[in-house]
């Protein structure tokens, strides 16, 4: 995927499939969160004590574009696309190895803020997520 650099394979469950015979739209944004948790394990590479200060999903939208089916292989593409003062953006897009295509199923952004449970409120970004997400990006 061009402008990707992270993706999270996904095992397509049974119970992700609708009556229509496809992944239900539901399950998308799972597998958005599985592609963040993923992307900041293997990116960030920091220990966050997330009893203390997390993250909270502030916004989400999606673009559906292809179903997704029990046997496809799923791949979800993530990236930090922006960074704020307390807040960042993460871009997604899912794609699914069907008869030896790659097809496009959806694509998205989503919002997160930097949370103190401690003090509920926000907190800036720290600069080590910064650093790691940008080298990494970059490609350094």
């Amino acid at each position: 995927m061009e402008g990707f650099r992270h993706q999270t394979k996904i095992q397509v469950r049974f119970k992700d499939i609708d009556a229509m015979g496809h992944v239900n739209n539901a399950n998308h944004f799972t597998y958005f969160e599985l592609a963040r948790v993923s992307y900041f394990d293997d990116v960030v590479k920091l220990p966050i004590d997330w009893s203390r200060q997390g993250i909270i999903l502030a916004k989400m939208s999606i673009n559906y574009k292809s179903p997704i089916f029990l046997k496809d292989q799923v791949t979800v593409w993530c990236r930090v696309s922006r960074f704020g003062n307390t807040s960042f953006d993460c871009d997604y897009a899912i794609t699914c190895d069907r008869e030896g295509k790659t097809i496009v199923a959806a694509e998205g952004t989503s919002t997160q803020v930097c949370f103190d449970y401690e003090k509920n409120s926000p907190y800036p970004v720290p600069d080590s997520w910064k650093k790691c997400a940008q080298e990494f990006e970059s490609g350094n």
